[in-house]
């Protein structure tokens, strides 16, 4: 059924707005709720368009590459370089201008997009299954369970994630796959130390008494009424690893670990741009630029998904005033 205009509400309730509001919310549930705080919020929708926008660039940079009649490899010795052999600024067969080897920058940048959001995704994807797996059995299991799995967590939040990656490389060659398993090694126990949290304060809660009492098992307990409470500060999280697994692919890659040149990423980019950051602004701003735009997207999503999810927070107290406002 539809739910009730607040002014509709307002009106049969008269001047008890307090009352007036638990009518008009009453039928919704908080996942519900969290939607309609969520695409009501300019920020968020502005973020998500502009992440749709990156995703759209980097699946169609292929068409791209076909339409422009060359691939991100290929190199233009005599008109991407100037006679001093330095790189050509944008123009309209170059928009992004080119690079040290007189490659377009513009079909690299897409190119790099793919990396990053396969980088992001995948390794943000696999620490956050990990992170909920152990926090949930930590928090809730409880005793030498949680001693054990808690003391793991601080080892890895302690163990530096570069030289690990340096060491790993050093055994089995970079790669992307690589960079992705270190990432999401070192990013895992952050979302086990959250979840961890949330589930012991929900395994103390009457719902969880009853299904105890009921004869529930421990298993059934935690994925079918401790995990949807905790669900929420996971897709937080995750949402803020995104842009976190993508700064560190590009740190690997740019260090010279991680996903080598000559496959286009934007940590591959800037390291080549650095000999020519002062002949060549845009060798270095471009793909600087759509790694700051994509991260910042990503940063103000997952801040905007948290107010959602929070009944308590800026967005909901200004529905809420508008509602009582009429």
């Amino acid at each position: 059924m539809a739910s009730p205009e607040p002014d509709a509400v307002l009106g049969s309730f008269g001047a008890d707005p307090a009352a007036a509001t638990i009518v008009a919310i009453g039928g919704r549930g908080p996942w519900l709720l969290a939607w309609e705080r969520l695409r009501r919020d300019p920020v968020a929708v502005g973020c998500f368009v502009v992440i749709l926008l990156v995703v759209a660039a980097a699946l169609g940079a292929p068409l791209v590459a076909h339409l422009l009649g060359h691939g991100p490899n290929t190199q233009f010795r005599d008109t991407g370089l100037s006679a001093e052999g330095i790189p050509v600024g944008p123009s309209k067969k170059f928009l992004f201008g080119t690079d040290d080897l007189g490659r377009d920058v513009f079909l690299r940048v897409l190119y790099g997009a793919r990396i990053s959001l396969l980088a992001g995704v995948s390794a943000s994807g696999i620490a956050v299954f990990i992170g909920v797996f152990v926090g949930l059995a930590a928090g809730y299991i409880g005793g030498i369970v949680d001693t054990v799995l808690s003391r793991f967590m601080d080892v890895v939040l302690s163990l530096p994630y570069l030289v690990f990656a340096i060491a790993l490389v050093s055994l089995v060659g970079p790669s992307l796959v690589i960079s992705i398993v270190v990432i999401a090694m070192f990013s895992w126990a952050s979302v086990g130390r959250v979840v961890r949290g949330q589930a012991l304060s929900a395994r103390e809660k009457e719902f969880v008494e009853s299904a105890q009492a009921l004869g529930a098992g421990n298993l059934r307990i935690m994925v079918v009424d401790v995990l949807p409470n905790v669900l929420g500060p996971a897709i937080v999280y995750a949402t803020m690893l995104i842009p976190l697994s993508i700064v560190f692919e590009a740190t690997l890659s740019f260090l010279g670990v991680g996903v080598l040149p000559p496959t286009a990423t934007w940590g591959n980019m800037l390291a080549e741009s650095i000999p020519y950051y002062r002949v060549a602004w845009w060798f270095v701003a471009f793909p600087g630029l759509a790694l700051l735009v994509t991260t910042l997207a990503f940063n103000l999503l997952g801040d905007a998904v948290r107010d959602a999810l929070d009944p308590r927070g800026p967005l909901a107290r200004t529905r809420k005033r508008r509602w009582f406002r009429g």
